[in-house]
């Protein structure tokens, strides 16, 4: 699975957002940045959990041209019914991906062989379409939208400049490293 610094692959959808039912692809990402957001299932337990988190945090994304996808295997019609009738869920204004067909999935290789549902997985995508950060964890592991966010501007800020490079724990405004022979074995 080495898909960091590859571009992702291309691929249709019908997403639920904002109350409607819109057709998206690969080419919608071109020219912002893309966080691709798998989950398992809808109306199951951890996934409200984490959906919400990163509705939270959405806001602040948009302002950073992030764009939001979920995705899981159930359709756009199960989304919507979830959205509906879940107080969590509701707060949702992004992309909830229907990828029944498990296109996606696969084209991302988070699909559970024989079982048709997507692992937990997280994937930053840059204005190129190229897969910059990932993140895989269990089905009981939860993720952290606030790790996310940091991780996010943490990837546009190396992005942006070139030659320098954020250490552990780095926050917008501190220090980060300029890569060199100076630096080995001084860290």
């Amino acid at each position: 699975m080495a898909l960091i610094n590859t571009p992702i692959k291309p691929f249709k959808a019908t997403a639920y957002k904002e109350g409607k039912f819109v057709d998206i692809s690969d080419a919608d990402t071109k020219g912002k940045w893309s966080i691709f957001f798998f989950y398992p299932a809808d109306f199951t337990f951890v996934c409200p959990t984490e959906l919400e988190d990163l509705a939270g945090i959405y806001p602040d994304l948009q302002k950073l041209n992030v764009e939001v996808y979920s995705v899981s295997t159930d359709t756009h019609f199960s989304h919507k019914a979830w959205h509906d009738t879940s107080p969590a869920i509701g707060k949702i204004n992004y992309y909830m991906v229907g990828d029944q067909s498990g296109t996606i999935t696969n084209n991302f290789d988070v699909m559970r062989p024989g079982v048709g549902l997507a692992d937990r997985a997280t994937f930053l995508v840059d204005p190129e379409g190229i897969i910059q950060f990932m993140e895989i964890t269990s089905e009981g592991v939860g993720r952290n939208a606030t790790e996310l966010f940091r991780k996010v501007k943490a990837a546009q800020y190396v992005a942006s400049h070139p030659g320098e490079v954020c250490p552990a724990k780095w926050e917008e405004g501190e220090k980060t490293l300029a890569p060199s022979l100076d630096l080995v074995g001084k860290i």
